[in-house]
């Protein structure tokens, strides 16, 4: 797993596992907060002991970006935290997260000793705050990859964690194309030193106008594409010609999950405008 100093005290972390997902720490002098767990318990239990052994504080907060696995299955491994997410959030992972974990057990040993653990602390408009040491961590609404998406705002660093809402190729399966690009134009206008994406690398300053201008132009394209094709009654076979390089994105992001993710949101947006 890959780990950076993003900020005093703010730390990132990476999976080499499971498709780039990443998660991060926000340390104060007696207790940190941890944002997202990632998709195995021994990268979660990972981040656990570095915040415990190398930090020296307890985990107090664990904030879920959305209920998806790889964010939110790792809650059970920081006992006595107070888990902080969407309301939407609490809801999903207890009507889809325990079916689809009693599922993936069967597949998966590793996945034994995981329990799902909705949110304890909810919010469902507005934003939410909480203060770590010297740091206000801002708590707002960020839908699109999902409709209980989150994103936290290190305030005093300009530094976001945007769970999915922000990814190397947006995936809007489970969400809105629309709320996902008014996420990211949101994020655009937020003044930020860094975007840390749900999955991917971390994006820097110089480098957020390019990002946000290529995935607004990418889910544009993908709308504007399948809703061309879909009064067609072959639009399903004429999805195959529309390429994710032609949408502006390349297929060899995210270790080469790029191009699936792409073929899932024609067939998402091609159900939506079909139904």
């Amino acid at each position: 797993m890959h780990r950076e100093r993003v900020s005093e005290n703010v730390y990132w972390f990476q999976s080499e596992v499971y498709a780039q997902v990443t998660a991060g720490v926000v340390a104060g002098p007696q207790w940190a907060v941890v944002i997202d767990t990632l998709a195995l318990p021994d990268e979660t239990l990972t981040i656990r002991e570095f915040i415990e052994h190398e930090l020296s504080v307890p985990v107090r907060y664990v904030i879920n970006t959305h209920y998806h696995a790889d964010h939110a299955w790792g809650n059970c491994f920081f006992p006595g935290a107070t888990v902080v997410a969407h309301a939407r959030c609490r809801e999903l992972l207890e009507e889809r997260g325990v079916p689809s974990l009693e599922a993936a057990r069967k597949q998966n040993p590793a996945l034994r000793h995981v329990k799902i653990v909705p949110p304890h602390l909810t919010f469902l408009d507005g934003d939410m705050t909480l203060r770590v040491g010297k740091k206000n961590l801002i708590i707002s609404p960020a839908f699109g990859h999902s409709n209980d998406g989150i994103s936290v705002l290190v305030e005093e660093d300009r530094i976001l964690f945007a769970g999915d809402s922000f990814m190397p190729v947006p995936h809007i399966v489970d969400g809105s194309v629309d709320d996902n690009i008014a996420s990211i134009k949101h994020i655009a206008k937020m003044g930020l030193e860094n975007i840390v994406q749900g999955h991917g690398d971390i994006i820097l300053r110089g480098e957020i106008d390019a990002a946000v201008k290529e995935n607004i132009n990418y889910l544009t394209s993908v709308k504007k594409s399948v809703k061309a094709i879909s009064r067609r009654k072959n639009a399903a076979e004429l999805l195959e010609d529309i390429k994710i390089e032609d949408c502006g994105k390349s297929r060899v992001y995210l270790g080469g999950l790029a191009e699936a993710l792409h073929q899932s949101n024609l067939n998402a947006l091609l159900q939506q405008m079909t139904k």
